[in-house]
């Protein structure tokens, strides 16, 4: 599979979520009723307390390297794609301002606030397809065709 990539315009969409919400199913379901194709995060600010991530060492033959977070923690990042399979990376600081994050697996629970801005690449569309390399499903960016809507 060779690199792909492309120019497009940009819609800014922005959302807030309250305590409670699962942040990973709320931002999908918010992509739904948009009807979102190639949509992105460009910022984040917010706190969970809870979190299920995938650690940098998990492979498409180990993925039970994960870690599942409990209290409070502060969202410092969250960057990633969310097409239909999203990709999402998180950092998180505890009460210390230790940091972990790895790969968003769900069960982000806000705690007061998630505020997020969304972008969409509005002449792009993100899909995914398994990648042998990687054994994994790779993001595949293409034109998006000008007869849909």
């Amino acid at each position: 599979m060779n690199a792909s990539g492309g120019g497009s315009s940009l819609q800014v969409h922005a959302v807030r979520f309250g305590p409670g919400q699962e942040l990973l199913g709320s931002l999908q379901a918010f992509v739904e009723s948009r009807r979102l194709r190639a949509p992105f995060i460009i910022t984040c600010v917010g706190s969970v307390t809870k979190a299920t991530i995938r650690l940098a060492n998990a492979t498409a033959t180990n993925t039970n390297e994960l870690i599942h977070l409990s209290g409070r923690f502060e969202i410092v990042s969250l960057v990633g794609t969310l097409n239909p399979d999203p990709h999402l990376h998180i950092s998180l600081s505890d009460a210390e301002g230790r940091t972990v994050g790895g790969h968003v697996m769900g069960d982000l629970e806000v705690f007061t606030t998630a505020e997020v801005v969304v972008g969409e690449a509005a002449d792009l569309e993100f899909t995914r397809e398994m990648d042998d390399r990687t054994g994994f499903p790779e993001l595949v960016v293409q034109p998006r065709s000008q007869t849909e809507t």
